[in-house]
């Protein structure tokens, strides 16, 4: 800018000092740029505007104003040429002294050369000016080029996400209260020892006064006219000196020794404090353990609870499912099938609830509850669901289990929530699942001593609430057990569980009912599909005994293996397949028997098949096979008992020759000397059997019409209810029995 101000300052004077050179400027106007295709911006008279440039000497000093002036004439060419529509705006305006633009105008004569270096010198600027911008754009293009190539920032969650965030606040948390617990009480303070003090404070007269800071640590005050540090080379360390001691009489002793030596009077000696000083940091950094660990307890106990609120005050809330009409309960009493029965008694405690009035005014009371008993699989819990999806009245559904926990009183307290959510929703059902977990006779568990039993405890609370609300709240409690003999008499009894409700397994009807429930969402082949009832009648007599949960695998067991094999639909060898899946275990390839050992098996299953054909009483046979399966058995006939509940003497004993058929079998073909380890389940049932008609069933004439109790003794913990001499009766005749 200063160049440009002494060019410029130069042409004034050349101007100036020739008048035709002034007018001739006037009209001047540089020549067009053939590169930018622009018109350069007229060049004013600086010595013509307004009178203002005057001329002070000859040698080209000029006014400071004109200079100026001058200079922004300049900028605003540069200016003009920066911005092509400005300068093309300006050219475009017409003006008094560019009047003759198309005109050639002509350049003084003795001037030729100085316009032209003039304008070389102009025209180089411009270029230099226009390659710098060009420059400048590139590299901002390829700033903005990078920028937009650069890796996205990782997401929320990871490396910055708010686990380390808090793991950092940890981290820095730990770090301050070190720092805190460290400098607290020696901040801006020095440690010196004892030899440190006398040498560069005592023995100089420097110490004002001495402050024992709670018997182990003495605190230095030094004269405010002090001038003298210990180390006087050194820096100087602003602040109060400490130092340690081992105990106070002993410092109190050295300090009255060097005195002495020092030669210091009593009356001048250095007065001693005593202070008690207690750290707030530490105070709190030695509580943090013990909040750090109820923190922790508490985290963790709302964690146990499933993250539901109240945390570790919830443990006394009731864990019961709310089920109401809205709720989507697929199971209904359509779905139920094999207890016809027990679906009318339970279909009858929705009918008391829904319209109760239709039996109240005939003077009827709705029963309190039932309880669902039975052996595993039957369909209680089925049934407590088909009742929740078909009744029109909130369904609380709990487990015994539920009740009992590690904390005293929790069972308690959930068993009075429980009721008091079913008072709020009346008229309700209650259901409670396996409740032989909290309803064990209570005379059973007094033989273990004194103490506080927890789930005596919970009992004596559900006896209490089943028992105390009025029967007009419409509240009906079910119940499911598979051990109806264990539970309480008292929750038994009338008012309490006014219906015992037995599912026992189905028989041939119930089983065809139940396998068409199963059958339906199954995809059969086509000749099975012509006749679905036909279908289930046949499993039906296929599987006796089985339960509505055996029934249930079965037909999934048959769609499993369908798929298996890659089949379309679900065939007849697919269901023969799964019956014995379940009936005796999967069918073990990798167990190779031996050509002696198969030999022996199809022997012993032949002499089971022989009895079976030729036997009065004894069930048909329908199949034999000497496949190993199942956990250790070689072989396996499979029979077809029907639906029999009574058993006569000649029936047992042929059932007792059955069994014994494959070991009479083995000894007949190869010799009593080798038979063999595959008999040991039949004579574990036969001596089972034998041992239950003479104990029990009074089918022996030695023993007499007596029952020592079988299994149900042996369940409820009896001792041997007979003397030595009818236990050698009982052995003699089981063993008579047998052989």
């Amino acid at each position: 800018m200063l160049s440009r101000s002494i060019r410029v300052a130069r042409l004034s004077a050349i101007l100036s000092n020739r008048t035709v050179a002034r007018q001739s400027l006037r009209s001047y106007r540089a020549p067009t740029d053939k590169r930018n295709d622009r018109k350069a911006t007229p060049n004013k008279d600086p010595v013509a505007s307004k009178g203002k440039g005057k001329v002070e000497d000859s040698q080209g000093k000029v006014n400071s104003a004109e200079n100026e002036k001058n200079s922004s004439t300049l900028n605003a060419k540069e200016t003009d040429s920066h911005n092509p529509a400005s300068s093309a705006s300006k050219d475009s305006t017409p003006s008094p002294d560019n009047s003759s633009e198309k005109d050639k105008v002509e350049i003084p004569k003795g001037l030729e050369g100085f316009f032209r270096q003039y304008h070389n010198e102009i025209m180089q600027e411009k270029d230099k000016l226009r390659n710098s911008q060009s420059d400048q754009s590139k590299k901002t293009d390829s700033d903005e080029h990078k920028q937009d190539n650069k890796t996205p920032p990782p997401p929320p969650g990871g490396n910055n996400g708010p686990g380390s965030n808090t793991i950092m606040m940890w981290i820095g948390g730990l770090i301050a209260a070190h720092y805190l617990l460290n400098s607290s009480g020696v901040s801006g303070s020095r440690e010196i020892t004892w030899q440190e003090f006398r040498t560069a404070f005592l023995d100089k007269g420097l110490v004002d006064k001495l402050i024992v800071v709670n018997g182990h640590k003495v605190r230095v005050k030094l004269h405010s006219n002090a001038t003298g540090t210990m180390y006087p080379s050194g820096v100087n360390i602003s602040g109060d000196y400490y130092f340690s001691i081992g105990s106070m009489e002993a410092f109190e002793r050295k300090l009255d020794e060097a005195q002495q030596e020092l030669g210091i009077p009593s009356h001048e000696r250095i007065p001693v404090a005593y202070h008690d000083e207690v750290s707030t940091i530490r105070m709190i950094l030695e509580f943090a353990p013990t909040i750090a660990t109820i923190g922790f307890l508490y985290w963790l106990s709302r964690r146990s609870s499933g993250g539901g609120g109240g945390g570790i005050f919830s443990f006394g809330k009731s864990r019961a499912k709310l089920f109401d009409k809205d709720a989507q309960v697929k199971v209904k009493f359509k779905d139920v099938a094999g207890m016809d029965e027990a679906k009318e008694e339970v279909m009858e405690f929705v009918k008391f609830l829904k319209e109760p009035a239709k039996y109240e005014k005939l003077g009827a009371k709705i029963p309190r509850g039932a309880i669902l008993s039975g052996p595993p699989g039957t369909g209680k819990t089925l049934l407590a669901k088909a009742t929740a999806g078909e009744a029109s009245v909130p369904f609380l559904s709990v487990s015994g289990s539920e009740f009992v926990e590690m904390f005293v009183g929790v069972g308690s307290s959930r068993v009075r929530d429980l009721f008091a959510s079913a008072r709020k929703s009346a008229p309700c059902i209650i259901f409670v699942d396996e409740i032989d977990a909290i309803g064990k006779s209570r005379a059973q568990g007094g033989k273990f001593g004194g103490g506080n039993d927890e789930r005596e405890s919970t009992l004596n609370q559900l006896l209490v609430e089943m028992d105390g609300f009025s029967s007009q709240e419409h509240i009906v409690v079910l119940a499911g057990t598979n051990r109806p003999d264990v539970l309480d008499p008292a929750l038994l009894r009338p008012g309490r569980f006014d219906r015992h409700i037995t599912i026992d397994r189905p028989d041939v009807s119930g089983r065809k009912g139940i396998f068409h429930v199963h059958l339906a969402p199954l995809k059969l082949s086509e000749d099975l599909a012509k006749d679905v009832d036909a279908l289930a009648h046949k499993l039906a007599v296929l599987t006796p005994g089985f339960s509505g949960a055996d029934v249930a695998n079965v037909c999934n067991e048959a769609a499993l293996r369908a798929a298996r094999r890659g089949a379309e639909s679900v065939a007849n060898i697919d269901f023969d397949t799964a019956i014995e899946r379940v009936i005796v275990g999967l069918e073990k390839k990798s167990k190779v028997l031996s050509p002696e050992e198969k030999k022996t098996v199809s022997y012993h299953e032949a002499g089971h098949a022989v009895c079976g054909w030729f036997l009065e009483h004894a069930d048909p046979i329908l199949k034999v096979s000497i496949i190993p399966r199942g956990a250790g058995a070689l072989g396996y006939a499979q029979y077809l008992p029907p639906d029999r509940y009574l058993l006569s003497t000649p029936q047992m004993a042929d059932r007792i020759c059955m069994t014994l058929g494959g070991r009479v079998s083995e000894e007949i073909f190869f010799g009593v000397e080798n038979i063999t380890t595959g008999a040991q389940d039949d004579l574990q049932k036969i001596t089972r059997m034998a041992f239950e008609a003479c104990a029990n069933y009074g089918m022996n004439d030695v023993i007499g019409p007596v029952s020592y109790g079988g299994d149900r003794g042996a369940r409820e913990g009896w001792t041997k209810p007979f003397s030595e001499k009818t236990a050698e009766m009982l052995d003699f005749e089981v063993r008579k029995m047998i052989t």
